[in-house]
């Protein structure tokens, strides 16, 4: 099957109604209020979940900074500053293309809890170029103690990387989270979005790595239209892998979105520099459905979307927002292949 095919199943996908009747509304709201259960430090007034307090307030004072806030790590109370990143670049990334699909309370919560995670990203950059701060925690003591954030008596070691070794990778995410939210609250607060992007600039400069380099490129392209982004994003996409182990998408490989974000600007600009990231993007497309030849996604036996390894569903829930996120950029791109139908059979 041809990836101009496999892009038109792919605008199936949100065109077509479904047969099963899900209340996603509902379960979008429970998802960006998961966010507050995870808050770290002190809780605003508005907190939605009562049951939760004021948690590590003396974050950072081994290093006489200020770390409190942010949020905790999956069931554990560490402060992993990268994984925290990314997430803070997907809230962003869910307000900047679906926002206009969400509920004016939706859209408002999910920004807060966005500013809740970026706030806390610009003390984690606050002393660059000579420091930053990459967590708060220690795994093994934390992991054998089940305990709630309130009661912690675990030590809450703070960890930072000095000049000249560059933290690339973690610079990288930072970059991305900080443009991209700066994108995000563009319209709702331009003093603030101005103050993310500066330091999304500032954060980019401390470079070297791969895969979070490119996904830092790619949001800062998106966020301050400069042609420089679309030449790093052209010299560096085969020495930084964009077009190898493009099926990853997740906290700890970009490369899968990095793809898509920057098709987007090929539908929309026709960039032909930058087309190879949407060739390798349709390929991720194709590889989702099992007519296509060449490599494909798994699925169990009763058709869930699964990665081997732990946190499947992490997997399934990233791969799928690509999926959507490119059946949104195509929908409203002029590249449609709808003259194929009378050629070309889909299955």
């Amino acid at each position: 099957m041809k990836p101009l095919v496999c892009s038109f199943i792919v605008i199936l996908l949100i065109l077509l109604p479904t047969t099963i009747s899900h209340d996603y509304s509902d379960a979008l709201t429970k998802s960006i209020l998961f966010f507050e259960g995870q808050r770290s430090g002190y809780l605003p007034r508005e907190q939605r979940m009562t049951w939760r307090h004021n948690s590590a307030l003396n974050d950072g004072k081994n290093l006489n900074v200020d770390l409190v806030g942010g949020y905790y790590d999956a069931g554990d109370n560490i402060k992993f500053h990268f994984p925290m990143a990314f997430t803070t670049t997907m809230l962003a990334w869910s307000a900047i293309d679906f926002g206009s699909y969400m509920s004016p309370a939706d859209l408002r919560d999910n920004l807060v809890a966005l500013r809740w995670g970026s706030n806390y990203l610009l003390k984690t950059v606050s002393q660059l170029p000579n420091r930053i701060f990459v967590q708060v925690g220690e795994p093994t003591p934390d992991h054998q103690c089940w305990e709630r954030p309130e009661d912690m008596d675990t030590p809450r070691t703070a960890y930072a990387l000095e000049a000249p070794k560059p933290a690339s990778d973690l610079a990288g995410e930072i970059a991305a989270a900080l443009a991209a939210a700066s994108i995000a609250f563009k319209r709702f607060d331009p003093r603030y979005s101005k103050l993310l992007l500066d330091n999304a600039l500032r954060t980019f400069d401390v470079n070297g790595y791969e895969d979070e380099l490119l996904w830092g490129a790619a949001w800062l392209r998106r966020a301050t239209g400069k042609d420089s982004y679309i030449k790093y994003l052209v010299e560096n996409r085969q020495s930084f892998g964009s077009d190898s182990n493009y099926f990853e998408f997740g906290w700890d490989n970009k490369v899968g979105g990095v793809n898509v974000l920057v098709a987007k600007e090929v539908f929309e600009k026709n960039v032909a520099a930058i087309a190879p990231y949407k060739d390798t993007a349709e390929k991720l497309m194709c590889s989702f459905f099992l007519e296509t030849p060449g490599a494909h996604m798994s699925y169990s036996p009763g058709g869930l979307l699964y990665k081997p390894g732990s946190s499947q569903l992490q997997n399934t829930v990233a791969l799928s927002f690509l999926l959507l996120t490119y059946a949104n950029y195509l929908s409203k791109s002029s590249q449609q292949p709808l003259q194929i139908l009378s050629t070309t059979p889909l299955w």
